[in-house]
């Protein structure tokens, strides 16, 4: 399989919604906390927004919804919330992989699955193969993610089949070891809770991607937040290296090609 369009070889199509949008989903403990509840608790509703947001996704025409789950980093928390949060993972895979199935959504789940524990890796198995046929909605779970993470193990898996590339290689030699190689870049990110970063999230594939921040937190993020994410990326001009004028002398051209 050929690898997709990279945003820094070519210029790819500009679509009104955008067919992959990219989440990460901040702000559950905070949202807990202010409610003095658990932090848990907020990770528990947070769930809820995420059903609401694919469902979002849907009915727009995204294609392609890629959300951050669990980072590398966040085996730092206290242990008691990791503990939870592995838990959270399994139940949620138990209740719903079989509603996304019904409902045509194809299910991805991409990171260092090394750390998990058995049933987990395999009800993350079991639920990639279940829906793997699906052509509607891509749902990936980003869990024990990282950005860095997946350009090195993609040189390393690519080296591992390809030594001579040792000597030298291509953005079109690697991209296909990426943990998203075939999905399209994001068009637009979304970070939810306030904070203004990407946090290893997706390093190569946010390139050329549009970012969006608010200060909802993820609890309270819904269909309403997501429309309002989305009418900002329609607002902006994406130029991908060029001018506004060349992009203005593309535009009039194609109107007098219509």
């Amino acid at each position: 399989m050929s690898p997709l369009p990279s945003s820094t070889r070519t210029i790819p199509d500009i679509p009104s919604v955008p067919r992959h949008i990219a989440v990460i989903m901040d702000g559950n403990g905070r949202w807990a906390k202010k409610r003095f509840m658990p932090r848990v608790m907020g990770h528990q509703r947070g769930v809820e927004s995420l059903r609401e947001v694919v469902k979002a996704c849907r009915d727009l025409g995204v294609e392609y919804l890629t959300v951050f789950a669990f980072s590398s980093e966040n085996w730092r928390r206290p242990a008691d919330e990791v503990s939870f949060l592995m838990s959270l993972f399994l139940k949620m895979l138990e209740r719903e992989v079989a509603k996304m199935h019904e409902k045509n959504i194809r299910l991805k789940i991409i990171g260092d699955r090394s750390r998990f524990d058995d049933k987990l890796s395999q009800t993350m198995l079991d639920a990639e193969q279940l829906t793997a046929n699906n052509t509607g909605l891509t749902l990936t779970i980003a869990a024990n993610y990282g950005g860095r993470w997946d350009m090195m193990n993609a040189v390393q898996s690519m080296l591992k089949e390809h030594p001579q590339l040792a000597q030298g290689f291509t953005e079109e030699d690697m991209a296909p070891y990426l943990s998203m190689s075939d999905a399209p870049e994001p068009d637009l990110f979304i970070r939810t809770g306030g904070e203004q970063r990407i946090s290893n999230f997706m390093l190569w594939q946010l390139a050329y991607t549009e970012l969006y921040f608010t200060d909802v937190l993820w609890p309270e993020f819904g269909r309403k937040e997501l429309e309002t994410a989305i009418s900002s990326y329609q607002k902006r001009e994406r130029r991908f290296g060029r001018t506004s004028d060349q992009l203005k002398g593309e535009q009039h051209q194609g109107e007098g090609n219509a």
